[in-house]
């Protein structure tokens, strides 16, 4: 399947399929890279407090979030550049074409690593303009983990350079990070999708309108296939937003 600009697909938009987690203030929140979880409370002014249960006239919540470590999120190549690039600024289409594919990683000197290879088998030849990877086994433990010092399965530099090669625009993963969690700041396979030579000075074939989103949740009842995805952000001058992506059955 190779999208182009004349081709038509069918979607039933009554039909969404979320694969996004929600955010919130309790331990059933995901966490990564060490951080504590959200803190969502109602703001204080001396005795005022924003809560209708309290005596106030509305809900009025501060919200204190890191887009990277709790929950599903949408990120540019500003997350490892030295100059600012927004995610905002960045992500400036937000329907794609969309492959589902379904992965068991490889344990490889005890790292559990997504390969080229896997990528390029489950595609079978189609160039969507976005890859949505569902790690397999698919426990429902992926929407309240903690991940931190757990070293997650993450993608070999080739598989990054294999999807950056054949076009895809728009990475989607269910785990935290598409790189080993610790890898002496290398982000080997965030550099090779993004195209990123040097980070201190950005080269002119960067990628710079291509995305990953990382800790999505897969339901076992979407099925592996072709899909029409809606990339949604919220709009933050930032190099990540909290993100919520729908699919949509591309129906015959």
């Amino acid at each position: 399947m190779k999208a182009q600009i004349n081709n038509t697909f069918k979607i039933d938009l009554s039909k969404p399929l979320d694969i996004a987690i929600p955010l919130s203030n309790t331990d059933a929140n995901p966490i990564a890279w060490y951080i504590e979880k959200p803190t969502i409370e109602p703001v204080r002014f001396g005795d005022w407090v924003g809560k209708v249960s309290e005596g106030s006239s509305t809900n009025f919540n501060n919200i204190f979030f890191n887009p990277h470590g709790h929950g599903t999120h949408t990120e540019c190549l500003g997350h490892i550049t030295k100059e600012f690039y927004s995610i905002n600024q960045c992500l400036i289409q937000f329907f794609f074409t969309a492959e589902l594919i379904s992965i068991e990683p490889e344990n490889l000197n005890g790292d559990l690593i997504i390969t080229k290879h896997q990528i390029d088998k489950a595609l079978n030849g189609k160039t969507p303009e976005a890859i949505i990877i569902r790690t397999l086994p698919n426990s429902e433990s992926k929407k309240h983990k903690n991940y931190s010092k757990t070293n997650p399965p993450y993608l070999s530099e080739e598989a990054a350079e294999f999807i950056r090669d054949i076009g895809i625009q728009h990475l989607l993963i269910d785990l935290p990070s598409v790189d080993r969690e610790e890898d002496d700041g290398k982000l080997v396979a965030h550099k090779a999708f993004w195209n990123v030579k040097n980070v201190d000075e950005l080269n002119s074939d960067a990628r710079l309108h291509c995305t990953i989103t990382e800790m999505i949740f897969v339901s076992d009842a979407i099925k592996d296939g072709s899909y029409i995805l809606n990339l949604q952000i919220a709009s933050f001058e930032n190099d990540a937003s909290p993100s919520k992506p729908i699919v949509y059955k591309i129906e015959e």
